[in-house]
């Protein structure tokens, strides 16, 4: 197995610290957090796509129709995040926002 790059394995780690501040444990958790990051890597390869192709592609049915469609990659994307998020619920994960020192709280 080929050695996963920097981004992957401190997001891995940092679901894995918060699955153990929320006491989430057991086989089917660690499962669906490799689920989890394997959507990460698609999601990333679909971004890829539509970077490389952009948001319509050509294409040629060798009938003779000829025509530009929108790139699937696009809705398939939006599937990914959605299952992502439905995911990252069932972990208990849920996203924090951070706030630094030059917040105004006294709004």
């Amino acid at each position: 197995m080929a050695k996963k790059p920097a981004k992957y394995r401190k997001i891995k780690a940092d679901l894995q610290d918060q699955m153990e501040r929320n006491q989430t444990h057991g086989e089917h958790f660690s499962d669906l957090l490799d689920d989890y990051m394997s959507f990460y890597e698609t999601k990333n390869l679909l971004i890829q796509d539509i970077q490389n192709r952009g948001v319509t592609v050509e294409y040629n049915n060798g009938g003779g129709q000829k025509g530009v469609k929108k790139n699937e990659s696009i809705e398939q994307l939006l599937k990914v995040n959605t299952q992502m998020l439905r995911i990252l619920d069932s972990l208990g994960i849920k996203a924090v926002q951070e706030m630094d020192g030059d917040f105004d709280d006294e709004l």
